[in-house]
């Protein structure tokens, strides 16, 4: 019986010698490439706008920039809308990520509204022209679709007409705004 505790120890203890010789493994995850979002690089920056006549009056905000070491980009934008004879005022704030889609062939927008609602965009660019259309989402409203598109008319301003579909209905143009970009604060000089 000592015979074999002696030997086991040995063993064990040989196991242990060799693997302290051995060098460590080290692991890595491979991280994905950025995505291509130099099709929406115009769009990067703070917009302000006033919605357009046969629209329901109001303002809208949008702010668009990189994230997480360019990974994302990140959408914020308030929209407020007066009451018309068919639909009600409206005021919102949201938020939305955009990423590449899982087979990187195009991008996600997931939008996060202060109304609750969750929903996701298939989101194309095609030169002037950017199109969100739904592809449902966490918690979308229910039965109701809406898309966007945004056009490009200049440097510093460009449309975006959203539509809504009741359930079972066809889409109708919502609203359309008119975007202009909010120039950046002028570089102060240091005193001397």
């Amino acid at each position: 019986m000592r015979a074999l505790i002696l030997a086991l120890i040995c063993a064990f203890a040989g196991a242990a010698s060799a693997a302290k010789n051995k060098p460590p493994v080290q692991y890595q995850i491979p991280i994905p490439t950025l995505p291509d979002f130099s099709a929406l690089d115009w769009l990067q920056g703070r917009w302000t706008g006033k919605t357009i006549p046969n629209s329901p009056p109001g303002d809208v905000q949008l702010s668009v920039s990189p994230d997480l070491e360019k990974h994302f980009l990140v959408f914020r934008g308030e929209v407020s809308l007066a009451a018309t004879r068919t639909v009600p005022a409206a005021k919102e704030s949201w938020m939305g990520i955009l990423s590449a889609s899982p087979d990187r062939t195009g991008f996600i927008l997931r939008v996060f509204s202060s109304t609750g609602f969750i929903t996701r965009y298939r989101l194309t660019a095609d030169g002037a022209e950017v199109h969100l259309n739904p592809e449902g989402g966490d918690s979308p409203p229910p039965g109701w679709l809406f898309r966007m598109m945004w056009v490009r008319s200049g440097p510093d301003e460009f449309t975006e007409t959203v539509q809504a579909a009741p359930p079972g209905k066809a889409f109708f143009d919502y609203y359309t705004a008119k975007f202009t970009r909010v120039p950046l604060p002028a570089k102060t000089r240091p005193a001397r």
